[in-house]
């Protein structure tokens, strides 16, 4: 085995440091260092706070702030040299920062790693709901265009992936629509709930120097809506809660849902059985044997990634079960998960927005699913109930008619008037009127539903709420 070698952020109570398979099983530099942005702003937020309360002197503070600037410079450039030995983002920036400043022995003052790592991840979450929150609103407005160009095309709905009634395709597009919004607002509540101040609540119990965590929370933007400071109430629960990345690998999960039900459906669609939609080449490929084939693999893999977002809840869950208050070194497994969450769900909602970019509707076969007068059974049933018969009553009796349909090996539309008055007597001549396409949507003019008025009110909504860039 290597020799030992020394630890220099932590090595005084120890005679040797550890072992070189110890540093490879330990060390999370390799992940976290995407922190390291958030960790000099909150490293920057700290001294400043220390100058304030008079810990150690502006001069210093400045050159500390100097010094981090320059290092975030370097890493942005790649030029920064991360050390495993140093274990983690934390310790690589602080040792680079004592070599180049002295006054840097100061900044740890009044902070651990664990209320550190703690403010990081909470900007960092801050800053990953806004980005994925402008990703989902970019396929929620290639949804919209496609809505848009194709106001007027008609296609079933399907329950039981049976067609069940007529809906404009704008209808269909909409509830996606509203599938990636509610992720866009779990993703604003997790933003919420990450936006208190962890800074000051140290390795456990906070410390005995006079500091100012509420001068720090308005340095780092921890601020309500009046831009008053939030701080963490309790250091106990400060360093040791994991709800955060619970909350975020949650939303991420729930929106891979929704990217794979989306997903499901133009699979079904751009099928030759369906033939509702051609997808665009660049979001398919072809068989390495079967030169006809088209393969929908974005969408498929769409489905895919949802997995594995809800693999990485159930990691977070899982980790975080037992443990006993406060910080356990398990945490440090907490990282790999949300960062994954995050770049998964990122990748996700671009392909998904630039799949359904170059969409083509074919109108024609669209056209051809919704002539089944089929499609309009139920109507026919609220038929009779306007002419007085209990729905129930009307539905056996409609549901009679189009068995009589099917023996006859007919359309629904197609029996005749002394057909249907066989079944019930409520039947008038004007029944076939309600195999209307038109006239069956126009109907539907309630909130929520697909009928012309309802839709152009979606249409004005969703292109207030998406218009802006």
């Amino acid at each position: 085995m290597a020799k030992p070698t020394s630890q220099a952020t932590w090595g005084g109570r120890f005679t040797a440091g550890p072992a070189e398979l110890m540093l490879k099983f330990s060390e999370s530099v390799s992940f976290d260092h995407r922190l390291a942005p958030f960790d000099i702003a909150g490293s920057k937020a700290h001294a400043a706070m220390l100058a304030h309360v008079g810990l150690i002197t502006t001069k210093e503070r400045d050159a500390i702030h100097a010094g981090l600037d320059a290092i975030l410079a370097e890493i942005a450039a790649g030029k920064f040299a991360w050390d495993v030995k140093l274990e983690d983002v934390h310790m690589n920036i602080e040792q680079a920062l004592t070599k180049r400043v002295p006054a840097a022995a100061k900044l740890h003052t009044a902070r651990s790693r664990n209320d550190q790592v703690a403010t990081d991840m909470r900007l960092w979450f801050k800053h990953a709901c806004a980005d994925l929150a402008a990703r989902l609103r970019g396929a929620q407005r290639a949804l919209l265009a496609v809505a848009t160009a194709n106001r007027d095309v008609l296609i079933p709905g399907y329950t039981h992936l049976q067609r069940a009634q007529p809906v404009f395709l704008a209808h269909h597009v909409f509830a996606w629509i509203e599938m990636l919004d509610r992720d866009v607002g779990r993703l604003g509540d997790v933003a919420a709930h990450a936006n208190w101040c962890p800074l000051g609540s140290g390795a456990i119990a906070g410390t005995t120097l006079p500091i100012d965590r509420e001068f720090t929370a308005k340095q780092l933007g921890f601020v309500d809506a009046k831009g008053r400071p939030q701080v963490t109430q309790n250091s106990m629960d400060t360093v040791a809660d994991r709800d955060l990345f619970i909350e975020f690998a949650s939303a991420c999960a729930i929106a891979g849902v929704h990217f794979s039900r989306i997903a499901e459906d133009l699979v079904l669609w751009s099928s030759t059985e369906f033939g509702f939609v051609d997808l665009p080449d660049a979001f398919c490929t072809g068989s390495s044997l079967m030169p006809q084939k088209k393969n929908p693999d974005a969408a498929e893999l769409l489905r895919g990634k949802s997995a594995r977002l809800q693999g990485n809840l159930h990691t977070l869950l899982a980790l975080a079960k037992g443990l006993p208050l406060t910080y356990n070194r398990d945490l440090q497994e907490d990282k790999p998960p949300v960062f994954d969450s995050f770049d998964q769900t990122a990748l996700c909602a671009d392909v998904l927005a630039g799949t359904v970019t170059g969409l083509q509707v074919r109108r024609e076969r669209c056209a051809a699913a919704v002539a089944d007068p089929a499609l309009l059974a139920t109507d026919l049933a609220d038929y009779l109930v306007k002419r007085g018969v209990a729905f129930r009553d009307a539905h056996h009796a409609v549901g009679a008619v189009v068995k009589v349909a099917e023996q006859k090996r007919v359309p629904l539309n197609a029996l005749t008037l002394a057909d249907v008055q066989g079944v019930h007597g409520a039947f008038a001549a004007d029944w076939v009127e309600i195999f209307d396409l038109k006239r069956a949507l126009a109907a539907r003019t309630g909130t929520g539903m697909p009928g012309p008025k309802q839709i152009a009110k979606q249409f004005a909504r969703w292109q207030k709420t998406l218009g802006r860039g």
